[in-house]
């Protein structure tokens, strides 16, 4: 975002992204909380999914990117963390994710080192 963006905030409840064919490129801040986690990486997922698709197929999905920020104590309650890092290899540029920890004691993996911030 910029200054002056506009954005729309949804915290809690029910909430889905489902864009369609011809719908102009939306750009998405997904932020997940430990196991708040659940119904974001099934969106993640869902536009991982339409990015394949539309690489390899050619449709009519125009998508923006993705950005997620997610919080756990420590990098072993991340869940899905394998799964991400492989989303944001598998599509570069288009999903990127940075992890936070607030009570990490023992050393960051080396693979999560340079998406993971905190303590």
């Amino acid at each position: 975002c910029t200054l002056d963006s506009e954005v729309a905030l949804r915290v809690g409840g029910d909430f889905f992204f489902d864009p369609q064919p011809g719908d102009s490129p939306v750009n998405l801040v997904l932020i997940a909380g430990g196991v708040g986690i659940n119904p974001l990486f099934s969106i993640l997922l869902h536009i991982a999914d339409l990015h394949g698709y539309q690489d390899s197929k050619g449709n009519r999905h125009k998508l923006g990117t993705v950005k997620l920020y997610y919080s756990a104590k420590n990098t072993s309650e991340l869940l899905f963390k394998k799964n991400i890092l492989g989303l944001m290899k598998e599509f570069p540029g288009k999903i990127t994710c940075c992890f936070h920890v607030t009570q990490q004691h023992s050393q960051i993996c080396k693979e999560l080192q340079p998406h993971t911030t905190g303590k």
